[in-house]
């Protein structure tokens, strides 16, 4: 299979309901954070996935500039416990920053990182630039790329 990156429009109800259902077992679940995960903005977002053998298995929320933040952001990065350690986080990070200077050029862009991963989005390019923060009761920190 390969990397898909839809609309909230081009999604089927399928889609989505794997999407969702993948962040609620990740991000509320396994990792016990439990925040309103429906915040408005799939709506504006594009939606990078990666499905295999009919599973999802890698995703990630793309924010244009101004609907978060100033910036275009990305976040929601997800790899299924299934498929971590394989290389998918690399390739859906570095795609999620290609999609992004594609459609925005010339953007900077802004995520909200787990502090954990600081060291891993920095071989991205991605820079500290904030101290860190509790985000529903997990450490992040913002990061910022310039290109």
């Amino acid at each position: 299979m390969t990397w898909k990156i839809q609309t909230y429009d081009d999604l089927t109800k399928n889609e989505l309901y794997r999407i969702l259902q993948l962040r609620e077992k990740v991000f509320i679940v396994e990792q016990q954070c439990y925040y309103e995960d429906l915040d408005n903005h799939d709506q504006q977002a594009l939606h990078l996935s990666y499905v295999k053998e009919d599973k999802l298995v890698a995703y990630a929320r793309i924010l244009p500039p101004g609907e978060k933040v100033e910036m275009a952001s990305f976040g929601r990065v997800i790899i299924s416990p299934e498929a971590r350690g394989t290389g998918l986080g690399k390739e859906l990070v570095q795609l999620a920053i290609d999609t992004i200077e594609k459609e925005w050029s010339n953007q900077k862009i802004f995520i909200e990182a787990q502090a954990y991963l600081l060291d891993f989005y920095r071989a991205f390019g991605f820079q500290q630039v904030s101290d860190v923060y509790d985000y529903d009761g997990i450490p992040h920190i913002d990061m910022l790329y310039e290109g």
